[in-house]
């Protein structure tokens, strides 16, 4: 067998593992174990399903497996796609032991996770990340869901994977632009809970871009097990888990204001998180710091010209907002993030007018 290190979420009862290392698909993962009963659909999409959908039925041995392949892409993550995967569980008479595998990015695991929160009120889920950012961020976590036309994530539910397994040898086939989205939620995780963390990816940011293995397993392990930690503590967003959403105010905002897809969710992060740390008064060696990492890996660290109102507006819809304040992921220091609706609003007015210029 091959391979592999594992970080758990602690959930109790409700557990699992993060397994991560390369030739996990193709049978040389005991994928088995977390498979509840006979029956299992997997759902990818149409650039995900050529490369790898055949070598994870091989890790399924002799269970009854049927598939579902929908269209790639942010502005198919709708109420029409889940409801496409529930359909494929009712035409196949799936009962509650049924498992439903998500091989793909980010959108596929949201849209199949949802579907199996809501078939008989939660059926198995297992996750299989493809990309770099589902890998390190979207696949961990039980955060499921769809976009409504007014916002991004509106429609979701809580359901926790059995098990994500990531198979680092996927992102070979990942495109370059996909490669450096998934790279904002890496740096992210560093610039909200791990000075250090961040800095050796100062280090080492070209050699991830080059796509080296060893460093690339690092950075998805230390990730995950950032993330892990945080969702062990508030798994339902009560509290500290709110600071994963660091640079997700602003960078929902700017995906909802152009148009789902027009921008990668990690690229509207990383324009995100220089606003977000504009809005922190971070000291400006730091603030510089954090745009040239992001600017080395190709990422914007400027909002879009879609205007200051429109993302204005469209923040009034986040998730965070509360008694009609927006609420923002603000920034101490590098390594160290907190939740406040207490920030300049000359400062805010200030940093979405580049919204304007841009």
């Amino acid at each position: 067998m091959a391979e592999f290190s594992t970080t758990t979420v602690e959930l109790g009862d409700r557990s699992y593992p993060i397994v991560i290392g390369s030739t996990l698909l193709g049978g040389h993962f005991e994928l088995t174990d977390y498979v509840d009963g006979p029956d299992c659909l997997i759902v990818s999409n149409e650039k995900v399903a050529p490369h790898y959908l055949d070598a994870l039925r091989e890790n399924l041995g002799d269970r009854q497996i049927r598939q579902l392949v929908l269209a790639d892409g942010e502005a198919y993550k709708t109420l029409q796609s889940a409801a496409t995967v529930i359909d494929a569980l009712v035409d196949a008479r799936a009962n509650r032991d049924t498992t439903v595998l998500a091989l793909g990015g980010g959108v596929v695991g949201d849209i199949a996770g949802f579907a199996a929160a809501c078939y008989m009120r939660g059926v198995n889920f297992i996750q299989v990340p493809t990309t770099l950012l589902a890998q390190v961020d979207s696949s961990v976590g039980g955060k499921t869901g769809v976009n409504h036309a007014q916002g991004k994530n509106l429609i979701g539910a809580f359901h926790q994977p059995r098990l994500v397994l990531i198979d680092t040898d996927t992102l070979r086939t990942l495109p370059e632009r996909e490669l450096k989205a998934g790279l904002a939620e890496v740096i992210k995780h560093g610039v909200i809970a791990d000075a250090e963390y961040f800095a050796w990816l100062e280090r080492n940011l070209d050699g991830l871009l080059q796509g080296e293995p060893d460093l690339l397993a690092n950075a998805i392990r230390r990730s995950c097990e950032i993330k892990a930690a945080v969702v062990a503590a508030d798994e339902r967003e009560h509290g500290r888990r709110v600071l994963l959403n660091f640079g997700h105010t602003f960078g929902h905002a700017i995906e909802n204001s152009l148009g789902y897809g027009e921008w990668l969710h990690g690229e509207a992060v990383a324009a995100g998180m220089v606003m977000a740390a504009a809005v922190s008064q971070l000291p400006p060696t730091e603030q510089q710091r954090l745009r040239d990492l992001l600017a080395r890996a190709g990422l914007p660290v400027e909002p879009p010209g879609v205007g200051a109102e429109r993302l204005a507006a469209a923040m009034r819809l986040d998730k965070k907002v509360k008694a009609k304040e927006v609420r923002l992921v603000l920034l101490k220091r590098l390594g160290e993030a907190y939740l406040t609706s207490d920030y300049p609003a000359a400062t805010l007015r200030q940093v979405l007018a580049a919204a304007d210029a841009a």
